[in-house]
C-alpha cells in the first residue's frame, strides 16, 4: 500500500490555520445544499439493512459480556444488599430500561434513521444539539471506564508473565487515584487499543468472535473456582443483607436505578441499532431478551461475590482482584490462569469499546462539527477525551463512587427517552417528515429551533433530583439536604422517566405543534426504497423527491397533510 506523502507546508499550514481541517463538503440525500451534513445521517440504503432477530440478539450478547456488567452486579453486593436482592434488582432495572429501548428503537428500525437525526422531530432542530452532547459525555465516560478495567487486565496479564512488574515503585502522590503500575497498564491498553478503534467494526469480526467465546468462558470458570474455594454453595445462600428496615427498601431502588443506569445512553439512542433493521417488528425481541442475558452475567457475578465474602472476608466486586489472588499464590497454574482470564476480558473490554462506544462518541461528534470532524477524527478526539481528561480509574475507585456514577448520569438521559418515545407514539402517531429532520427551516424547526414543550418536560422532572445529585457526586459532608429529596434520588430513572412522559404528552395535546402533525409518514424514495411491507402498510401515501433539493415544506405539499 502506498502512502500518502506530506509536505512541510501542509503540516505547517494544518497548524497554524483552522481552515486547513475543514473537510470536503458532503451532499446529503435529503439536507439541503446549504446545510453541513454528512453520509452517516442519511436514512440506512436498503442493502445496509440486514440485522435480523437473531442479529440483535448476537450483539445484546457480545455488548453485554464486559467487566461493567459484571461490577454492576457485583457492587450491588459491595454496598449491603445480598444476592436475594441483588438479582431481583437486576431483573427489574433492566426490564424498566428495556421497555424505553424498545419504544425508541422501534423508531429507528421503521424509519432507519439515527438517534441525533430523531430527535429533531420532538426538541427541535437546535435543541437537538443537548441531547446529543449529553449522549456524547456518557458514551466518553464509558468509553474511559472500559478503558481503565481494560488497564487492570493489562496488569494482571504482564505480572503473570513477569512477576516483579508489580513491584515497580510508586512515584504518583496518592491524588491521583492510580499508581506508577497502574498507569503504566492504562497507556499500554490506551496505545494498543488507539488503532483498532479507527478500523471499521465489520472488519474486526474476528475480534467479536473470540470475545463471545472467551469472556463466558472466563466468567464461569472464575465462579466455579470461587464456589470451589467457598467450599461449595451452601455458606452462600445463608448471607443476608446487612441493610434493615427503610434503609433497606431504599438501597433497593438506588440499586435497581443503577442498573437503569447503565443502559441509559442505549435507551436514547437505540435507533442508532435498529436503523439496521430488516424487519421494523425484529428489534421488539429486546424486550425479553435485555433482562435475560443480563440477568446471566450478573448473577455469575454475584454469586462469585458472595463467595469472595466468604473465604476472603469482604466483596471482591472485581474479578480481576479474584486473579490477583491467583498471581499471589506464586503457582506456574494460577499465573497461567490469571494470564488467560485476564485476556479474555481484556478483548471483551476492546470490543464493547469499539461497537458501543468510541462510534455513539464520533458519530455524535461528526453532527456537532460535521465542517471539521469525521468518524476517524472523533474516534481519535473521543479516545483523548475519555482516556485523559475524564480520568476514569477514580470513577472505578470503590464500589459506591462507581454507582454514583451509574445513577447519576440517568437524571438527564431518562427525560430524553421519555420525551423521544411520547413524541413518537403519543404525540406523532408514528408519522414523521422524514426530509424535514433534516431541514434546519422545515416544520420542526418550532419556535428559534426549539420545541418549547420538550424544554419544559425535560426540566420539570430534572430540577428535583439535582440536590439528590449533588449529594450523591460530593457526599454527605459536603451536601446537606432533606430526607424526601435524598429518597426522590433513590429512583432518578424512573421518576424523569415517566414524568417526561406525562409533562410532553400533556402540554402537545394542549397546546399542539398542528404543522407537525401528519396523517401519514412522508418518505423520499429516492432515499428509501425497499422497505419492508409491514413498513410500506404503515407509511401511507409516498411520492419521490429530488434529495437534498427540495426543501421540507415543498416535499410535505404533495406527500401529506396536517391533521
Amino acid at each position: 500500500m502506498k502512502l500518502k506523502t506530506v509536505s512541510k507546508e501542509e503540516v505547517k499550514r494544518r497548524f497554524t490555520s483552522v481552515h486547513a481541517w475543514e473537510l470536503p463538503k458532503q451532499t446529503g440525500a435529503l439536507a439541503p445544499p446549504d446545510v453541513w451534513t454528512n453520509r452517516d445521517m442519511d436514512p440506512t440504503p436498503p442493502e445496509d439493512q440486514t440485522w435480523t432477530i437473531w442479529s440483535i440478539m448476537a450483539y445484546w450478547a457480545t455488548d453485554t459480556i464486559n467487566l461493567g456488567t459484571w461490577e454492576t452486579a457485583s457492587s450491588i453486593l459491595a454496598v449491603g444488599l445480598s444476592w436475594r436482592e441483588a438479582i431481583p434488582c437486576m431483573v427489574v432495572g433492566t426490564f424498566c430500561v428495556a421497555v424505553p429501548m424498545v419504544l425508541n428503537g422501534a423508531i429507528g428500525a421503521k424509519m432507519h434513521v439515527p438517534f441525533s437525526v430523531i430527535t429533531t422531530s420532538s426538541f427541535g432542530f437546535y435543541l437537538r444539539y443537548f441531547c446529543i452532547v449529553s449522549r456524547a459525555i456518557l458514551a466518553m465516560f464509558w468509553l474511559g471506564i472500559q478503558g481503565a478495567n481494560g488497564a487492570q487486565c493489562i496488569t494482571i496479564m504482564l505480572s503473570a508473565w513477569a512477576p516483579s512488574y508489580q513491584k515497580i515503585p510508586n512515584h504518583l502522590p496518592e491524588s491521583a487515584g492510580i499508581t506508577t503500575v497502574g498507569m503504566c497498564s492504562y497507556f499500554l491498553f490506551w496505545i494498543i487499543q488507539l488503532p483498532l478503534l479507527l478500523i471499521h467494526p465489520t472488519k474486526l469480526r474476528w475480534i467479536f468472535i473470540i470475545k463471545l467465546i472467551g469472556a463466558p468462558i472466563a466468567a464461569i470458570a472464575t465462579m466455579g473456582w470461587a464456589i470451589h474455594h467457598a467450599g461449595g454453595s451452601g455458606d452462600i445462600f445463608k448471607l443476608r443483607a446487612e441493610a434493615k428496615g427503610s434503609e433497606y427498601a431504599w438501597l433497593w431502588l438506588s440499586c435497581m436505578t443503577s442498573v437503569t443506569g447503565s443502559w441509559a445512553t442505549l435507551a436514547c439512542n437505540i435507533p442508532d441499532f435498529t436503523r439496521y433493521a430488516r424487519s421494523a417488528n425484529g428489534q421488539f425481541v429486546q424486550l425479553p431478551f435485555l433482562p435475560i442475558i443480563f440477568t446471566v452475567c450478573g448473577v455469575l457475578g454475584i454469586v462469585t461475590t458472595s463467595c469472595t465474602k466468604v473465604f476472603a472476608g469482604e466483596y471482591l466486586w472485581n474479578p480481576l482482584d479474584i486473579y490477583q489472588l491467583w498471581l499471589d499464590d506464586n503457582t506456574s497454574g494460577g499465573r497461567a490462569a490469571a494470564f488467560f482470564a485476564a485476556l479474555a476480558w481484556y478483548i471483551a473490554q476492546v470490543g464493547t469499546n469499539i461497537t458501543a462506544n468510541s462510534i455513539s462518541a464520533a458519530n455524535d461528534m461528526t453532527v456537532l462539527f460535521p465542517r471539521w470532524i469525521n468518524i476517524k477524527r472523533g474516534c481519535m478526539i473521543a479516545a483523548v477525551i475519555a482516556g485523559w481528561v475524564l480520568v476514569p480509574w477514580k470513577i472505578l475507585d470503590s464500589a459506591t463512587t462507581f454507582l454514583a456514577f451509574m445513577g447519576g448520569y440517568s437524571v438527564f438521559l431518562a427525560p430524553i427517552s421519555g420525551i423521544m418515545a411520547a413524541d413518537y407514539w403519543l404525540v406523532k402517531k408514528q408519522h414523521f417528515d422524514i426530509p424535514a429532520l433534516y431541514n434546519p427551516h422545515g416544520r420542526y424547526r418550532y419556535r428559534y429551533g426549539c420545541n418549547w414543550r420538550a424544554a419544559i418536560a425535560f426540566l420539570v422532572p430534572v430540577g428535583p433530583l439535582l440536590p439528590g445529585l449533588a449529594l450523591s457526586i460530593s457526599g454527605a459532608k459536603k451536601v446537606h439536604i432533606d430526607a424526601g429529596e435524598t429518597h426522590l434520588y433513590t429512583f432518578n430513572w424512573l421518576f424523569g422517566f415517566v414524568v417526561a412522559i406525562f409533562l410532553y404528552t400533556g402540554l402537545s395535546w394542549a397546546f399542539p405543534a398542528r404543522d407537525t402533525l401528519l396523517t401519514d409518514t412522508v418518505w423520499n424514495l429516492e432515499a428509501i426504497e425497499g422497505r419492508s411491507s409491514g413498513d410500506e402498510e404503515k407509511a401511507g401515501p409516498q411520492r419521490a423527491a429530488s434529495p437534498g433539493r427540495k426543501g421540507a415544506e415543498e416535499v410535505v405539499e404533495s406527500d401529506a397533510k396536517p391533521l
